[in-house]
């Protein structure tokens, strides 16, 4: 089983739910973008969770597929069609042996962002490096050959689990997506130097609007906006760096760290984004505009609480519609 690709895309790469356990090594964990939308597509299919899928950013890839198999966008508001004809995000569909898929650039819907994921049934079956599939290009580890997909890949994919043909037509409820509003805050906690920062430093991190610049990609964001006041500049000895670290450099102008961060770096963090925040950024265009709001600990874990509830309910809601179906 496996597709081939014509149209390659901007950036497609295999993922899945990271490298971990690797850090004190130096390497990234290298997890989705958006692991909250990359679940629910695996859910939807009943892949197990940490099931590999396409990651794409902004324009997608054309691929032809060599079986049939069943298959879910999810994610930023990317533009699905089937052999020609519009496929609905959120919504599992069938293909055949021969049927084309492209995934275009924005399609201007309601579901805002500019990364989705193409999950299929069974899985991508590339090779397991460091306890994961997931692709680190900077390392050319992992995925495809250890990088972006190309014209002419042919990538295999797993047998699927049985029944997996029952899961086609089930749709997604809404409340359950995980779709974030254009204008939601980043949700922050303190940074581990944040006493680096003057009073007047820390204020405009809080007050300000920063606007998302074009120099983004897997390993962080950088935002242009007012400077940043430190006490006694941005230099540190190199700590460890977790997901979504706000790195304030000399210049003033935060930077947060994304999925595929290096694993420690020399610059003072004001604050970390939440890992539903960080989600939220990675869906963001340059030109955007972001604000930080400051939340506790419980009140960051409690997203994570509520998503986990929701995964469980959409679980129960496709075992429940492939019971109703005919195979």
């Amino acid at each position: 089983m496996s597709f081939t690709v014509g149209r390659a895309g901007m950036a497609t790469l295999v993922q899945d739910l990271g490298r971990w356990g690797h850090q004190s090594r130096g390497v990234t964990v290298s997890e989705p973008m958006d692991r909250f939308s990359f679940r629910v597509g695996n859910i939807m299919l009943g892949n197990d969770e940490n099931d590999a899928a396409l990651e794409i950013a902004f324009l997608g890839p054309e691929i032809t597929f060599h079986r049939e198999s069943c298959v879910v966008l999810t994610g930023g508001g990317l533009l699905m069609k089937i052999d020609g004809s519009i496929a609905e995000a959120w919504t599992v569909h069938r293909v055949t042996q021969g049927s084309r898929l492209a995934v275009d650039g924005p399609s201007g819907s309601q579901n805002r962002g500019v990364r989705s994921y193409l999950c299929m049934s069974g899985g991508i079956d590339v090779p397991v490096v460091m306890g994961s599939r997931s692709t680190f290009t900077k390392g050319k580890i992992g995925g495809y050959k250890g990088r972006a997909l190309k014209t002419g890949d042919i990538v295999p994919i797993f047998p699927p689990k049985p029944l997996w043909r029952k899961s086609a037509g089930f749709i997604c409820p809404p409340e359950i997506r995980p779709v974030h509003a254009s204008d939601e805050p980043l949700h922050t906690l303190d940074g581990p130097q944040i006493d680096a920062f003057t009073d007047a430093g820390i204020k405009t991190f809080y007050k300000e609007i920063y606007t998302v610049t074009d120099k983004i990609d897997r390993m962080g964001y950088r935002l242009d906006g007012p400077e940043i006041e430190h006490k006694n500049g941005a230099d540190i000895v190199s700590d460890g760096i977790v997901h979504g670290s706000v790195q304030v450099p000399g210049d003033g102008k935060p930077i947060v760290m994304m999925s595929d961060r290096q694993t420690t770096g020399g610059y003072t963090k004001i604050a970390v984004v939440s890992t539903w925040s960080a989600a939220a950024l990675a869906q963001k265009m340059p030109g955007e505009k972001i604000r930080f709001h400051r939340v506790t600990k419980e009140e960051a874990v409690r997203y994570l609480i509520d998503f986990g509830s929701k995964l469980t309910e959409l679980d129960e809601l496709r075992a429940a519609y492939r019971s109703r179906q005919r195979y």
